[in-house]
């Protein structure tokens, strides 16, 4: 008898943006002009955290140029700009939130996650956060939509933030940080999580037993189980259906994270 597989969703790995001077001669290639750093980023690692999107939304046409750049099967996940996540009532965002959104489909089949960070001083407020969930759209240009929200506050490690998240299907970003609370639960169709302890005198930033674990974790998620090695609010809750993950290495030692996504692909046997 021929033992089925458990299926998986699909692992991405990447880092945040890819205008880095000092991944010059590090990470690209000695020569490599400036214009030329997306194509060569996006052929080793599967996917992009667009940073620069938080500062200023770019225009359509540039967003297009980034997808005609990179490979077939590439995704970008677009950070939301900070004068919508800064906003003291983020149920106000309506109109803020459509015009975003609608730039960014210019990415077309390019476009992953996008990602909404809250400032670290936002706090749980139910009714606003609840009315700003409302706001993000299913799909743009009929492709369907996939939001991940970052929180930064502890009054997030609440029940209460779980079940509004789960009931309109947005993604609780784990974020690995030193500084700010971390939650795994799963909350989302898909899992995003934002790695922020790479070391400078690692050449892949993590050790390689580091990043087995995450390999390990990866694996977990994609096959629609959620690891309890990490912290929860509530219970871990494993599903029978496989879901998609992204993971970045973000800030930290940032010279470093082009390796260290290239080694957790490698690890988890997607590179």
């Amino acid at each position: 008898m021929v033992k089925k597989t458990q299926p998986h969703g699909t692992l991405r790995t990447g880092m945040g943006g890819w205008n880095f001077a000092p991944w010059r001669g590090v990470f690209y290639p000695e020569g490599l002009t400036q214009k030329r750093e997306l194509e060569y980023a996006s052929q080793h690692v599967t996917s992009i955290e667009i940073n620069g999107t938080y500062y200023r939304a770019p225009a359509p046409e540039v967003y297009r140029q980034w997808a005609a750049t990179v490979p077939d099967g590439f995704l970008f996940s677009v950070k939301a700009p900070r004068y919508i996540v800064q906003k003291k009532a983020l149920a106000e965002t309506k109109e803020q939130v459509s015009r975003f959104i609608e730039g960014a489909a210019a990415l077309g089949d390019r476009l992953g996650p996008v990602l909404w960070q809250f400032l670290p001083t936002r706090t749980f407020d139910p009714g606003d956060i609840a009315a700003f969930l409302d706001l993000l759209p299913e799909k743009v240009d009929g492709m369907p939509l996939r939001h991940a929200v970052e929180v930064r506050h502890e009054s997030f490690l609440d029940p209460r933030w779980l079940e509004l998240a789960r009931g309109r299907g947005v993604a609780t970003v784990y974020t690995d940080s030193p500084d700010y609370p971390n939650l795994a639960d799963l909350t989302g169709p898909f899992v995003y999580a934002r790695l922020m302890r790479s070391q400078a005198n690692r050449k892949t930033g993590y050790t390689a037993a580091a990043l087995a674990e995450w390999a390990t974790r990866a694996a977990t998620w994609t096959s629609g189980g959620d690891p309890d090695d990490l912290p929860h609010v509530g219970q871990p809750q494993p599903r029978e259906t496989p879901r998609d993950a992204f993971i970045y290495f973000i800030s930290a030692a940032k010279e470093r994270n082009p390796a260290a996504a290239m080694a957790l692909g490698h690890a988890a046997g997607i590179a």
